[in-house]
């Protein structure tokens, strides 16, 4: 988005670890503090050019071409920034990937990725990347379930929103050209305009609101109740505070509030600010349950998780507005999320910078299925782009709808795009009912884990009294199921995906003991990546039933043997599975096994299931190669 700051995007985060001011850029900074990024960013540019650009320097630079979502000089300058500064910021770096990323640079994208993951591995942008590095083509494959068309009601200057009430459609834009611009881009004070809808699904000329909603400052989004008595919308409201310390010097700042206006015969009126407003936050786009019960819009209100968050709060039959309700960290993250919209199927949707996407603000969204919100999902292409996309809003009956974006290709600096869906964002319940084997009896308190097709855990749950766990995922996705329950075999359960609205899974567990076969303990064949002798995912899963049989019988021995085919010298082979073994003995005993009650041996190719010396099929060699646990009967390493 190149509109404003407290509109929509940006806040300033502090985020560059910069010297102090000094007498050279007063006058660039005393524009960028004002939030005039076009004057300061020329400013700068100005003191780079006469050489006296530093790493302060180079950051403001970024920061003001940041603000107005010039991509390639933003892109530019924090690189620059970056190379002079002594000390890294992880927030300048995570700017700096995004913005190759809306540059259409992801592979440079994602280095700076590893980088910021590797500065801040805790931070909930860097956790989800590490869990799904490659998310790239998946969101692109996903995508194309809807038809995209630039509104041919667009100006040059910035428009968004589109809210849909009583046959006209409700927008905010930049257009009146006779307005005040503002020092943030250069444009016209944004205002709330309305359309009516024609008979052939055209729109007439765009009217302004009455100056009951529009003001000389800014005017966002708008919302209606169900009733259509009452509208919620968004205002700017400006403050004075001290330019610098000791100076009488001052810079006006703002805050954005949500307002609501009652209906007046075919009018709008008494404009009454809500009570969750305050000086030092901004509130802003609002967004009315489909059922009127609820208030959902963005806020940086302290003690959030990122810079703008997502929150609830009641709407109470008086007309009052309850305490707001943050939506948590699943829904929020470090980043920035806005622009909630709630469908009448209760799907939530909202724009994030923070959860993995194309770059900029892109379209995610999500159910709340028991109280729990199901996996965030990107809404994907053509809604989504490498550019800011927001604002996005859609009637489940007709599939139509609107979102706001910057792309490249509009006709101003943000357009209205309509949108078609062409296939179902649709979700199938899995249901997982654990049983016992033995007594078909239901398992409580069981560990189901959910993981997608690249491996990656989605999400755990529990089993209820009847041994069931519930989880929602995406059409046609396969996934995979993990049980884990204290006295029986774990086990892992592929689930094909479906498009039926509900898939049924039973999963029955045998007892732990039955692991236990003569004189070893027999696990699925524990793997090894070729040449490493590291423990993968999947050989973790195995050993971790050694464990628990071992817990539950403290008086066993066990001697981790390792063996391989006969490919390969011999002495290079003993010397692999030797690693792999101690490798394997390690693993038990950092999960609480005394370090007496596991011993491990490679044993090379000496001793082959199958004999290979006239050869072996590709099957025979991996039978060859395998673990051995081999159950002790004193209290001694073998």
């Amino acid at each position: 988005m190149k509109n404003l700051k407290t509109l929509l995007f940006i806040t300033l985060m502090g985020s560059l670890s910069l010297t102090a001011q000094n007498k050279d850029t007063k006058k660039a900074d005393k524009h960028f503090d004002r939030f005039e990024f076009v004057d300061a960013a020329e400013d700068y540019t100005k003191l780079v050019e006469k050489g006296k650009g530093d790493a302060y320097v180079y950051g403001r630079l970024a920061e003001s071409y940041y603000n107005i979502f010039n991509t390639v000089e933003a892109e530019r300058w924090y690189a620059k920034a970056l190379e002079a500064s002594e000390t890294d910021d992880p927030e300048v770096v995570y700017k700096y990937s995004q913005m190759l990323k809306a540059n259409g640079k992801y592979e440079e994208s994602n280095q700076q990725m590893e980088r910021f993951a590797s500065m801040r591995p805790s931070d909930d942008r860097a956790m989800a990347y590490k869990a799904n590095p490659n998310y790239l083509p998946k969101i692109l494959e996903q995508g194309k379930k809807f038809n995209l068309q630039n509104a041919d009601f667009n100006s040059e200057q910035s428009d968004f929103g589109g809210t849909l009430h009583d046959g006209k459609l409700w927008v905010t834009s930049g257009r009146n050209n006779s307005r005040k611009t503002y020092g943030w881009n250069d444009q016209p004070f944004l205002d709330v305009y309305s359309m009516t809808k024609n008979s052939d699904g055209s729109y007439q000329a765009a009217e302004l609101a009455n100056n009951k909603i529009n003001t000389k400052y800014h005017e966002g989004l708008v919302t209606f109740t169900p009733d259509g008595k009452t509208m919620y919308f968004s205002r700017e409201s400006y403050f004075e505070k001290d330019y610098e310390k000791d100076s009488l010097s001052k810079v006006r700042y703002s805050q954005l509030y949500l307002f609501k206006a009652t209906k007046l015969g075919d009018d709008w009126d008494t404009v009454e600010s809500l009570s969750i407003n305050s000086e030092n936050y901004s509130v802003k786009n609002p967004a009315v349950s489909p059922d009127g019960s609820t208030l959902y819009f963005a806020s940086n209100m302290p003690d959030g998780y990122g810079g703008f968050d997502i929150y609830k709060a009641t709407i109470n039959d008086d007309g009052t507005i309850g305490e707001p309700v943050n939506m948590g960290q699943k829904i929020n993250t470090e980043g920035q999320e806005m622009f909630p919209y709630v469908s009448s199927n209760n799907t939530l949707y909202f724009s994030s910078n923070g959860h993995l996407g194309l770059g900029g603000l892109d379209v995610f969204y999500t159910k709340e299925v028991d109280g729990k919100w199901t996996p965030i999902r990107n809404v994907g292409i053509p809604v989504n782009s490498n550019a800011d996309d927001f604002a996005f809003t859609i009637d489940e009956e007709t599939e139509e709808g609107f979102v706001s974006s910057n792309r490249e290709g509009g006709k101003g600096s943000d357009d209205i795009y309509f949108v078609k869906k062409l296939q179902p964002l649709c979700d199938v319940m899995i249901l997982a009912t654990v049983l016992d084997d033995k007594t078909r009896e239901p398992i409580s308190g069981a560990a189901v884990s959910l993981f997608d097709a690249e491996g990656n855990k989605v999400v755990s749950r529990t089993t209820n009294a009847e041994g069931v766990a519930e989880f929602m995922v995406e059409c046609e996705q396969d996934t995979e199921l993990e049980v884990v329950m204290d006295g029986f075999e774990s086990k892992k359960v592929p689930v094909a995906g479906s498009g039926e609205e509900e898939v049924n899974v039973q999963i029955s567990l045998d007892p732990i003991e039955k692991i236990i076969v003569a004189d070893k303990v027999e696990l699925n064949p524990i793997f090894f990546e070729f040449d490493k002798s590291n423990i993968t995912a999947e050989a973790a899963f195995e050993l971790d039933k050694l464990v628990q049989v071992m817990n539950k019988y403290p008086e066993m021995v066990i001697k981790a043997t390792s063996h391989t085919d006969n490919r390969g010298p011999d002495s290079y082979n003993m010397a692999l599975s030797d690693r792999r073994a101690k490798t394997t003995v390690q693993y038990v005993i950092s999960k609480g096994i005394d370090a007496s009650r596991i011993s491990g041996v490679g044993m090379g190719e000496s001793e082959p299931r199958i004999d290979c010396a006239s050869g072996c099929t590709k099957e025979q060699h991996a039978d060859n190669r395998r673990s051995e646990f081999i159950i002790v009967n004193t209290q001694e390493n073998e």
